[in-house]
């Protein structure tokens, strides 16, 4: 701090583009881990990746019955949305302590 109590705004700029960097870095972490999630006793499995991207959904023959595809499609709905709460997960381990960080920085709004 400079004398007067007005931050060091050369600190403050140098901070703010290492959060920038640590959570462009823990974006692109998101970006490539995968998590699966899954329905029916495993009989529809889904794989998003960290930023919620649906990347695989494998279907087991047993779970095809041609008179009931609403109940498949309700597999395949709450797979996809398995996935998607663990992907969630997923984020608030890898930028919970980031974007935390962030509401100290006066000015940014967070």
């Amino acid at each position: 701090m400079i004398p007067g109590g007005q931050p060091n705004m050369q600190a403050l700029l140098q901070q703010a583009q290492k959060m920038q960097q640590d959570l462009a870095a823990a974006q692109q972490e998101l970006a490539e881990t995968e998590v699966d999630g899954s329905a029916g006793g495993g009989l529809v499995k889904a794989t998003v990746t960290g930023a919620g991207e649906l990347r695989s959904l494998v279907i087991d023959p047993k779970a095809v019955d041609p008179e009931d595809t609403e109940t498949l499609a309700d597999l395949v709905v709450a797979a996809v949305h398995n996935a998607n709460e663990a992907a969630q997960q997923l984020q608030q381990t890898k930028l919970g302590p980031l974007t935390q960080g962030l509401g100290g920085m006066p000015g940014l709004g967070f």
